[in-house]
């Protein structure tokens, strides 16, 4: 019986890693270099901030960024109102950020420009004025 529980519980769990995975690939796939943001709290070029809408940034989590509530509020979709929007305050537009600075992307395209930044944190996150943004962020402990 204990084998049988314990074996139901690690399906259990690898099954709500693969659907939380998959949904940070559906909603990538919404919004222009959505697997390419660049990660606010590194220095490191390469590094992706893979959770876009969230706060957390490998698995999401109930921390939504103003990037991410924007998102849900048009529908999780890529409009020119949302791309139009400067989520985190920091004095460029999503679609800046995104890439996208015409807000003429569309799904399943490549966009002409990678993201510079990340659409929900006001960067860079040591700044004074970054600091007052980001309130309720605190995922950079340290910046590498």
């Amino acid at each position: 019986m204990y084998f049988q529980m314990t074996f139901v519980v690690q399906i259990l769990t690898l099954c709500i890693v693969i659907v939380n995975v998959y949904c940070h690939e559906e909603y990538q796939k919404r919004i222009p270099n959505g697997n390419r943001v660049p990660n606010p709290c590194s220095k490191i070029q390469k590094s992706i901030w893979k959770a876009v809408g969230h706060f957390n940034n490998t698995h999401g989590g109930v921390e939504i960024s103003s990037f991410g509530k924007d998102f849900k509020n048009s529908n999780k979709t890529w409009t020119i109102t949302l791309c139009n929007l400067d989520s985190d305050g920091d004095g460029k537009t999503n679609g800046e950020e995104l890439g996208d600075p015409s807000c003429v992307w569309t799904p399943g395209k490549e966009p002409k420009v990678p993201a510079k930044n990340h659409p929900g944190i006001c960067e860079p996150v040591d700044s004074v004025r970054c600091k007052r943004q980001n309130q309720g962020f605190n995922q950079c402990p340290q910046l590498n």
